[in-house]
């Protein structure tokens, strides 16, 4: 018998002219299947970029304004007003506190632990991992997923996808490059997660457990 899908919300800031792509891909990869989820997104900029691809989805009643003061009952209000079981931060720019970290997830586009943290986000992350690169300190760059718990990119990472730097990188390039990896592996790890084949219980001494011959570790040119 066919399983309901998961109410998953995805938190996107976007700016105010553009963003929004990794909320894009998790709708597409929905409606194809490869995510089992209903989406509804929240962004900070009311008619920003989120919102942008949001009606190019055909989805902007699903598309929610989230102001702010982003507070621990202000996540859970929004939580309980979209009826979400799990929550997704794509390019989500705010700390997120009060939800429970079992259930909320986050895709940071560098190596975590060494390149996380607040401000630590897009371009400042590939910027820093080049300048790590040109020093002898790094030979790769990652997409990290992981629970999210009340510091920034502190929580478990379940995946990793390393991609080596070139010598001809910058930062923009690497950046593109982290950044169409994200888009390939996001939604299929989403749905490991939404679907509980990845499961973890919030409490920093227990084990996230994993399906059998799942590879949280892969590899990238």
């Amino acid at each position: 018998m066919e399983t309901s899908r998961a109410k998953l919300l995805v938190l996107a800031s976007g700016t105010a002219t553009g963003g929004g792509s990794g909320f894009k891909q998790l709708v597409l990869s929905a409606r194809t299947g490869v995510l089992w989820a209903d989406i509804v997104v929240a962004s900070n900029h009311e008619r920003g970029g989120v919102w942008q691809k949001a009606c190019e989805l055909g989805m902007e009643d699903r598309c929610i304004h989230f102001p702010g003061p982003w507070t621990a009952e202000a996540y859970q209000e929004i939580v309980r007003k979209t009826g979400a079981g799990f929550v997704a931060c794509s390019g989500w720019l705010k700390l997120v506190e009060g939800l429970d970290p079992a259930t909320t997830i986050n895709i940071h586009p560098g190596p975590l632990p060494e390149f996380g943290g607040k401000g630590m986000y897009g371009h400042h992350v590939h910027e820093a991992v080049m300048q790590a690169y040109r020093r002898d300190k790094m030979s790769y760059s990652t997409v990290c997923m992981h629970f999210v718990t009340p510091a920034y990119d502190d929580g478990p990472v379940f995946f990793r996808v390393n991609i080596s730097i070139r010598p001809e990188d910058t930062p923009v390039s690497l950046g593109t490059r982290v950044n169409a990896l994200e888009h390939i592996h996001q939604a299929r790890i989403t749905n490991l997660i939404v679907t509980r084949r990845i499961h973890w219980t919030g409490k920093c001494n227990d084990l996230v457990v994993y399906p059998s011959g799942y590879r949280p570790v892969l590899w990238a040119e």
